[in-house]
């Protein structure tokens, strides 16, 4: 008789063996769990080149986040390529399904969009745009599991009426928070640093301009802020646990006006600065003449110079305990900026070297200059009424203020185009207009048989006129292209 099998101690092995599987399970998990929790998280930076999102990823990545760069438009990478854990993708926030795409596998997003650009069928509509922008991003972040978005906005006065800027950067942060993700939002002032719009403003109008009238939005107080601390601030937030779910304020030591920012970044060049302040000049005049002064077009001009109006200071410091950085002064920020803003035109003039935007360029520098040589023969041909024409009219009291306002409006055009704004194009087309009017008018007699503007002129003068108006009417050609030209912003 065969021994009968030893069914306790089979029991015992095999109960044996499953801990032993049970211990291996929970040993992996635990291991799957720690891995999780050392791999760095995937971080998502929209607005990968813009003023902010281009200096924020390479941040990231040299902390050794996996970084995520989204883009409206394709990124074209110089070089050797992206930095190591960097990767950029192509998606626009006004098309969900390209949005649920670009967050797979993102953990933490950063929000740094807004809509303040277009022509005039669309800017004056940014604030929808904004908000629909914000639910399409809550919406994908949702459905691809994005545990936090931190989103930049801007400082303001709760207790005051906002600008629409301010109102849609405030509601762009409650759309965001409205989820089940914790969203972390910085509240920044203004910002100084090259390719920043509120700081090219200043920078252009300073340069371009010595002597401004200004509205009273220029005595507004701010707390000005260096791109780089907002940088650290915004790195930092990632790693830093107290900012999670919070609205944070920042910005720099010092509290100062526009005014004042005009003037240091003036005596930074060296340059003497007068300001005249008129009351009574509203935030859309104001924007035209920026957009006639600098790069920076009225569409987005208005916005930025309408939040401008109310004081952006920080009344609640609780970001200086959790992060501790000691922001730059004001000065110093302005130095870093004029630095950088000159290396990044160096930069751009090696890369344009021989490209076709380099030919466009080169082609808008010869029709400045051609513009400038048109102009001096007009001024010239313009004076020839009293060195060449022998009649008495040209020396009438109202034919004397006339010719004296259009030589003033001759030299005025010259150093506005010398400066490089479009203003000195529109003074030049307007002044070529007219010369075309009078002059061919002072000839009417050639078509009509008498005289309009004054006495009979002579052959000479006739001649003159005529070569005049074609000069008048290729300068007012040239200065239209120009105005119309292709812009930066």
């Amino acid at each position: 008789m065969e021994d009968a099998p030893d069914v306790s101690l089979g029991a015992a092995r095999a109960a044996g063996h499953s801990d032993v599987k049970g211990r291996d399970v929970q040993q992996q998990q635990q291991h799957d769990a720690d891995s999780r929790r050392a791999a760095p998280p995937t971080v998502l930076v929209t607005g990968a080149t813009g003023f902010i999102g281009s200096r924020l990823i390479p941040r990231l990545a040299s902390d050794g986040f996996d970084v995520v760069g989204m883009s409206r438009r394709r990124v074209a990478v110089q070089g050797a390529g992206p930095a190591k854990g960097v990767r950029y993708v192509q998606a626009d926030a006004f098309d969900p399904k390209g949005l649920r795409t670009a967050m797979r596998g993102v953990d933490v997003a950063y929000y740094l969009i807004h809509s303040m650009e277009g022509g005039s069928g669309t800017w004056q509509k940014f604030a929808e745009r904004e908000m629909l922008q914000a639910k399409n991003f809550l919406e994908a972040a949702t459905r691809a599991g994005v545990k936090r978005i931190i989103y930049l906005g801007g400082l303001h006065d709760a207790g005051r009426h906002l600008s629409p800027h301010m109102r849609s950067r405030k509601e762009v942060g409650e759309v965001l928070a409205s989820g089940g993700i914790p969203v972390t939002e910085l509240r920044a002032s203004l910002i100084i640093g090259a390719r920043g719009s509120s700081y090219e403003m200043l920078q252009y109008l300073v340069e371009r301009l010595s002597v401004m009238v200004c509205p009273s939005w220029v005595k507004s107080a701010a707390q000005p802020i260096a791109v780089g601390d907002v940088i650290e601030y915004l790195a930092r937030c990632l790693t830093a646990d107290a900012t999670v779910g919070r609205i944070l304020e920042i910005g720099g030591p010092d509290r100062v006006t526009y005014e004042d920012l005009m003037r240091m970044y003036a005596g930074r060049l060296g340059r003497r600065l007068i300001i005249l302040q008129i009351p009574f000049l509203t935030t859309r005049l104001s924007s035209y003449w920026v957009d006639l002064v600098t790069p920076v077009r009225a569409s987005l001009a208005r916005p930025l110079i309408d939040s401008l109006v109310h004081d952006t200071v920080v009344t609640d410091d609780s970001m200086s305990a959790i992060i501790k950085i000691r922001p730059k002064p004001v000065r110093e920020s302005i130095d870093i900026a004029v630095e950088e803003t000159r290396n990044l035109a160096d930069a751009g003039r090696r890369q344009k070297k021989g490209t076709s935007e380099a030919g466009d360029v080169g082609g808008r520098e010869a029709g400045r200059a051609a513009v400038l040589a048109m102009l001096v023969l007009l001024g010239a041909i313009g004076t020839s009424y009293y060195w060449l024409d022998g009649r008495a009219d040209v020396y009438h009291p109202l034919w004397l203020s006339g010719s004296a306002l259009w030589l003033v409006a001759v030299a005025a055009s010259v150093a506005m185009v010398i400066a490089g704004t479009r203003l000195g194009y529109l003074i030049a087309g307007v002044l070529s207009a007219s010369a075309v009017a009078f002059w061919l008018a002072d000839n009417a007699h050639v078509a009509f048989g008498t005289p309009v503007i004054a006495a009979l002129p002579s052959e000479m003068i006739v001649a003159r006129n005529f070569v005049g108006a074609v000069l008048a009417a290729a300068t007012m050609a040239v200065s239209h292209v120009l105005f119309h030209g292709k812009r930066r912003r």
